[in-house]
């Protein structure tokens, strides 16, 4: 990779600007895009260029020869914007890095693709096939739950409220990954090419979690009782049935029947390695990385008093 050159799309994201930070602190000359009208911004670096993108019409100054990141990802995942970000702004990102002999194009993807039933999760695979085939070397990178993902309780318990979770809690697992881990996986494959032209699932430390035992972590690390209330995973079919009726004439109905059918995918399916063998999600089979412990992460916000950023297009609760 010559003078270790990268070029990061998708890098004011949650993962994104964690590999930017990375990459700069391993010495990396780093090129990130962002959105023309974005209002999330980087440190001055010396190492750093921003490279400002209309989503319209795309045009990705990527430098000869570089590594390219794609940490692009739609923000709700529904059909639509999942159909212009997940599939046809990174095929966009590719036609660039094959324009400029990119060494290797890592796709940052999501491991609920190997099971799909949903519009993002069908785009995404779009693209991962175009990449596929697109003669450049590459890598699919799948991560299991991020630990952002976990903590939109965590004030429900501070006052006393119930931790919510469907069915028993422990139908379902996750391996959840630190960014700082994922994204420190993710530039040292760009440098392991026995890594390259591979799919990666990746998780975090072992062992898996289910949602009671995160409800257990979360309520002991903030000295609260554990109380926790089981939710039906119908009710979003309950939701979807409301909205059916007007999903043929309008858009927004459409993306709210489709964002009750991603909370179903999520509230009954495990984001762990799928064994199509037996038909099960095989923790043992997910690999791990990293050292960073969802308990550590959840005890430094509350020793700091630290928050995450609730994405409101997609929450739960």
């Amino acid at each position: 990779m010559p003078k270790n050159i990268l070029y990061v799309a998708g890098a004011t994201g949650y993962i994104g600007r964690e590999v930017v930070i990375r990459a700069l602190a391993r010495g990396h000359v780093v090129h990130a895009s962002m959105r023309a009208n974005s209002q999330i911004d980087f440190p001055h670096h010396d190492n750093l260029i921003l490279d400002q993108i209309d989503t319209n019409t795309p045009k990705f100054n990527i430098p000869i020869g570089a590594a390219v990141i794609s940490c692009l990802s739609s923000r709700t995942g529904t059909a639509k914007d999942a159909e212009k970000i997940d599939n046809h702004l990174n095929v966009s990102l590719l036609t660039f890095a094959k324009a400029s002999d990119a060494t290797i194009f890592l796709m940052l993807s999501a491991i609920c693709v190997q099971k799909p039933k949903l519009a993002f999760q069908y785009e995404k695979l779009k693209f991962e096939a175009k990449l596929q085939s697109s003669g450049l070397n590459y890598a699919i990178v799948r991560p299991t739950a991020y630990f952002k993902s976990l903590t939109g309780q965590i004030k429900r318990i501070e006052t006393n409220r119930p931790f919510l979770f469907f069915g028993t809690g422990t139908e379902t697992a996750c391996m959840p990954i630190s960014k700082r881990d994922l994204a420190e996986f993710m530039l040292d494959t760009l440098h392991t090419p026995m890594s390259w032209n591979k799919i990666l699932p990746i998780g975090g430390p072992k062992p898996a979690l289910t949602p009671a035992e995160i409800a257990q972590i979360i309520s002991n690390i903030y000295d609260k009782p554990n109380v926790t209330r089981s939710i039906s995973p119908r009710l979003f079919d309950i939701f979807r049935l409301f909205f059916a009726p007007l999903t043929p004439l309008s858009a927004w109905a459409r993306e709210k029947s489709e964002l009750m059918k991603i909370g179903k995918y999520y509230a009954t399916e495990s984001m762990l390695v799928w064994d199509n063998s037996d038909g099960k999600y095989k923790a043992e089979q997910t690999p791990s990385t990293g050292q960073d412990t969802f308990y550590d992460h959840i005890l430094m916000m509350h020793q700091t008093g630290s928050s995450e950023t609730v994405d409101n297009d997609a929450r739960l609760f």
